[in-house]
């Protein structure tokens, strides 16, 4: 998706929600779209220009109007990413040593298989699923 499909998406999504689009949450949602996958607070707070105290309100606004999700990672840190209906589904690869997180597509044969199996496990739960995430651990390139 170009940066200005990417903005203007957002930018309607928060008006629908009576929000502005604001110079920092551009930045925010900026640099999310360039990432590799989720990124903490801290990690954001290096790479846009927003004080820290507005990041996490911006944050906040971002993830209550749809357009960020939160993911709870490895050893408890919370990562920020765009949604899916922005970036596409995908999954995650989830360094259990440094913490990092990468974004990963697989093939729609797999994912469908990913799909049958979530399906087969709910049923037996009586559960019915919505969606799904696969977050896969282990240890990253950098660490291993």
């Amino acid at each position: 998706m170009t940066k200005s499909t990417l903005d203007r998406q957002v930018e309607l999504r928060l008006f629908e929600n009576e929000v502005r689009y604001t110079k920092g949450r551009r930045s925010v949602v900026t640099a999310l779209s360039r990432a590799d996958g989720p990124l903490s607070a801290s990690e954001l707070a290096e790479v846009v220009d927003v004080p820290q105290s507005s990041l996490y309100r911006t944050l906040s606004v971002l993830e209550e109007t749809g357009v960020v999700t939160h993911h709870l990672g490895a050893k408890g840190l919370t990562r920020y990413e765009l949604d899916e209906w922005l970036t596409g589904h995908h999954h995650h690869l989830v360094c259990v040593d440094c913490g990092s997180v990468t974004d990963v597509e697989i093939p729609a044969e797999n994912e469908q298989k990913v799909r049958d199996l979530v399906a087969q496990i709910s049923s037996t739960a009586s559960f019915v699923p919505t969606d799904h995430a696969l977050e896969i651990e282990g240890v990253c390139k950098r660490c291993a």
